[in-house]
């Protein structure tokens, strides 16, 4: 084998899909090449064909997918010409794959040695007895999991996110393949469980020799972790080459769009036009809002859960542990912290739907937890919630126009003529066509259906909005078109947002003040460009330089 010859050569790759409309050509004309050892990432939105392509190499096309033209050569071989009995020689054993959801990606009741094991069966590598489980040790351990020989005999379920994130690792390895296809490995984890996870790949692939594809929508966690990029759109490559040129001199109006609206990028930039005392004028940057008044205080806030221990015995969880913060008029303040930090819980308090354990929330000076049911009903109309998921928050069996117009009627607002004029008002603000009112959420994109989620939220005109990582689900350009959105409303209307998320990268866009949390206390708080620049905790710090590509220079851009 010619060391200097592709690993995997692809040529004029067509892939289509047959729909009750029709057939669908999701892959038009795709070319990639990969050498021995390289990294190469393929990165674009969701409907770019980006894992279309990947799923095609390794011949696992979801539906009614089948390659209809083009050749996907792979070691001198074209595997589009495989029958599945030949392809099943080469899956696993050779391509080994990542794939994105560890959850629906284990199975619930078999052990994770198990599954290893029979990953090794699958590639014809049939251990038995103790040679089996010191092999499947080995290859936890070598995916970073320290105690591996009890973690084997666990079930998914006992797993973390980055457990099980490492278990797959694991299985992908697990044959040696000579390609590893990592379909969004970590899109689903914490920064800093992504930095792990995605440094320990790195090493081990390197070790190994094994050349990786990633498939991502995130432009600096591809410039970090590949050589290569390949930029999709709508089922084409429209620019490809080595990472770093990419980014700092993109070709393509459609790479350029995305290389602006990247949070991770959008942060690295803000970071040199403060080194070089520039204002970053394509960035939003938090505004100086003028009020210094207090909308909501949040005092010593603590809340316990009752939960069962291992032995069924009962435990009690601090999952909010003295928090106190102010979020002023007009200001966006992010509440930070990775998953399981008791930021949630802190915004399910400040919005009533919790109670406190000890400690207060005042509402423009009023305790909240002193106000009777009808107080607390009038209440709701100044504080607004905008959820992750717009696939869950608006109600599959109402119209758009229902959607928006519920919190009129629940709170009796005006009546049936003045609400439909509200209700068109609403989607003026948020861009969206009046003619979306008799449309259903099921007939529009996550992008789309979030805007409505914002319009219903500020129906009873709002004075604060909690964000509860609105925007983490959403593809970037979506992310970054709702963020501008969000603002201007807020320089609009002065709306005061509590952003909750977990994404450093977009606070450092959008947020004045921040607040980081760790296991249910607050670690560190204050002016963004403070911490950014300055982070005392080493939780903070560590949080700070997990943002993938914030380290690469972008140069004149």
């Amino acid at each position: 084998m010619d060391p200097t010859a592709p690993l995997v050569d692809i040529k004029d790759l067509h892939v289509s899909f047959t729909t009750s409309n029709g057939v669908v050509e999701a892959v038009r004309g795709v070319n990639l090449t990969i050498y021995p050892g390289q990294s190469v990432a393929i990165v674009g939105e969701s409907g770019s064909g980006k894992s279309t392509t990947a799923m095609a190499l390794i011949g696992l096309l979801p539906g009614t997918g089948k390659v209809t033209g083009g050749e996907i050569n792979f070691d001198g071989k074209d595997l589009a010409t495989f029958d599945e009995k030949k392809m099943q020689s080469i899956r696993g054993d050779q391509i080994g794959l990542v794939p994105q959801d560890p959850m629906s990606n284990l199975n619930p009741v078999w052990r994770i040695g198990t599954q290893i094991k029979e990953s090794l069966r699958a590639n014809n590598i049939d251990l038995k007895g103790k040679t089996a489980d010191e092999r499947v040790a080995e290859l936890l351990e070598e995916a970073g999991l320290p105690d591996a020989a009890r973690r084997a005999k666990q079930f998914p379920h006992e797993f973390s996110g980055g457990m099980r994130q490492r278990a797959l690792i694991a299985m992908g390895l697990a044959a040696r393949p000579r390609l590893l296809i990592a379909d969004e490995p970590t899109s689903a984890l914490d920064v800093t469980v992504q930095r792990q996870i995605l440094d320990h790949l790195e090493g081990l692939t390197q070790e190994l020799g094994t050349a990786v594809l990633f498939i991502t929508h995130d432009l600096g966690l591809a410039a970090e972790r590949a050589s290569h990029l390949v930029v999709m759109h709508r089922g084409r490559v429209v620019e490809s080459g080595p990472s770093l040129e990419i980014l700092q001199d993109p070709q393509h109006p459609y790479t350029q769009r995305l290389v602006q609206a990247a949070p991770s990028l959008a942060s690295a930039r803000i970071r040199e036009a403060k080194a070089h005392g520039e204002h970053a004028d394509d960035i939003m940057m938090a505004s100086e809002p003028s009020s210094n008044e207090t909308v909501i205080k949040v005092e010593n806030l603590s809340k316990e859960f009752q939960i069962r221990g291992a032995k069924g015995d009962k435990k009690t969880l601090l999952a909010v542990d003295d928090v106190s913060f102010d979020l002023k008029k007009g200001h966006t303040l992010a509440l930070v912290g990775e998953s399981g930090s008791g930021k949630s819980t802190v915004a399910n308090m400040v919005l009533n739907l919790l109670d406190p354990t000890s400690g207060k929330v005042y509402y423009k000076g009023t305790d909240l937890s002193t106000l009777g049911r009808k107080e607390l009903f009038d209440m709701r109309r100044k504080l607004q919630v905008v959820f992750q998921n717009p696939y869950g928050s608006l109600d599959p069996m109402y119209s758009i126009f229902r959607c928006i117009e519920e919190p009129l009627s629940v709170h009796k607002v005006g009546n049936r003529k003045s609400r439909e004029k509200r209700v068109a008002e609403l989607l003026d603000m948020v861009a969206m066509p009046r003619s979306a009112m008799r449309r259903f959420p099921n007939e529009l994109s996550g992008g789309q259906r979030q805007r409505i989620a914002v319009a219903r939220a500020l129906a009873l005109n709002p004075e604060v909005i909690v964000l509860d990582e609105a925007v983490s689900a959403l593809d970037v350009l979506v992310q970054n078109q709702i963020l501008h959105l969000l603002a201007d409303l807020q320089e609009e209307l002065g709306l005061s947002y509590l952003f909750i998320t977990h994404d450093l990268a977009v606070v450092r866009q959008t947020a004045d003040d921040v607040v980081v949390m760790k296991q249910g206390k607050v670690v560190e708080q204050g002016r963004i460009d403070d911490i950014f620049d300055n982070p005392q905790d080493p939780y903070t710090e560590n949080l700070i330089n997990s943002v993938p590509g914030l380290g690469i220079t972008l140069g004149a851009s």
